[in-house]
């Protein structure tokens, strides 16, 4: 009797993983950071449901850009993404000033106009 009590026990075990591997994903959440402090400001956002993800963050680069990616993913599709970057980069004049007091003058490579 203790046998047939404990192989229904782990046939119960094997049922419940089952069903969890097969489970439907369903999910929703958000977030987000604004620190005047840092300037650190950054979102994000993502749902789910089942094989289809849909989902959007954006920051505030260092350079002064603002950065946006909504993506989308599906087993029909694929993972597709749409990056935006609205602004201009703008560097700290004191880098430039500091290669030139250590003997590398000229302009720094990060100063190159970038167009997105």
């Amino acid at each position: 009797m203790f046998k047939f009590i404990a192989l229904v026990a782990c046939l119960a075990v094997v049922v419940l993983a089952t069903e969890d591997y097969h489970s439907h994903p369903k999910y929703k959440f958000e977030y987000g950071v604004k620190d005047a402090h840092t300037g650190d400001n950054k979102e994000q956002w993502e749902h789910r449901d089942g094989d289809a993800v849909e989902g959007s963050y954006s920051l505030h680069e260092p350079d002064g850009t603002h950065r946006v990616v909504n993506y989308k993913s599906d087993k029909h599709a694929g993972f597709q993404a749409h990056v935006q970057r609205a602004g201009h980069a703008q560097h700290p004049a004191i880098y430039g000033e500091h290669l030139e007091e250590h003997g590398h003058g000229g302009e720094s490579y990060a100063n190159i106009d970038q167009h997105h």
